[in-house]
């Protein structure tokens, strides 16, 4: 099926992607802005309009990766490894989303998200070995966590909704480092997932370049000013915007399955 737009359509992707990379790449829902976009303003179905924009998200993650740069450094080891465990666990992911279709998950999500804001709003204690200080997880932890991202990488590939927003409460619970930090790894590690994601749709279902790459455009810009943002906010007032937008996500999410 073939779908023909008119030139405002196109251009009214930059200044939507723009919108959505920021809040991607801030709080992880850019779903808030750019999937309903596709839906109402390129007039698309739902399905190609979440493989257009899986697709679109590359340029997000490129953006916010080279604007985050600064809190990169120092932590190069563990974005390689989040990034890793992200990109085996995103082809799982996308390859039983060609034996199963995605349609009937869509009633788990609102409880993932819903989750994810409690576990991003509670306080917790850190966990660390006898020996060790805050800065060493115990074996178990660690391998808990692991089994975490691979999982979180496989969501992401299969279904992927909010999936920042589940990634950045795992990551709040397996490091003492700060949001932005944090929120950079995610951001750069969520690469590796759309890549795969990217490439599968392409194959399997129809992606519409045409919009993808002025909403890429205007994803990676802003996708390149969120972490900006982020690093002038304080990390109380970011966990709380990002624990009740999931909250309120997950209500919403849930009334559409359901109701």
């Amino acid at each position: 099926m073939i779908f023909h737009f008119t030139l405002a359509q196109i251009l009214l992707m930059i200044p939507v992607g723009i919108v959505a990379g920021i809040i991607s790449s801030t709080v992880g829902m850019a779903s808030l802005v750019s999937y309903p976009a596709l839906l109402y303003i390129g007039r698309l179905p739902a399905v190609f309009a979440n493989v257009t924009n899986t697709a679109s998200m590359i340029f997000n993650c490129a953006g916010a990766g080279l604007s985050s740069i600064p809190e990169l450094k120092g932590h190069v080891k563990q974005t390689l490894m989040t990034l890793t465990l992200t990109f085996f666990g995103s082809i799982g992911g996308s390859m039983l989303l060609l034996m199963e279709p995605g349609g009937s998950f869509q009633k788990i999500v609102p409880f993932f998200i819903l989750f994810s804001g409690v576990v991003i709003l509670a306080p917790h204690k850190r966990h660390t070995s006898e020996e060790g200080t805050g800065g060493h997880m115990s074996l178990h932890y660690r391998l808990m966590a692991d089994v975490a991202i691979i999982l979180m990488g496989g969501y992401m590939g299969y279904f992927g909704a909010a999936a920042g927003v589940v990634m950045i409460a795992i990551l709040s619970r397996i490091t003492d480092e700060s949001f932005p930090v944090y929120n950079a790894v995610r951001n750069v590690s969520a690469l590796s997932a759309n890549l795969v994601a990217m490439v599968i749709y392409a194959v399997k279902s129809h992606v519409y370049w045409i919009l993808v790459f002025p909403m890429g455009v205007g994803l990676f810009i802003g996708g390149y000013i969120g972490p900006i943002i982020v690093r002038h906010v304080s990390d109380k007032i970011l966990k709380a915007v990002v624990g009740i937008g999931a909250l309120i996500l997950g209500i919403y999410m849930f009334i559409q399955a359901y109701f």
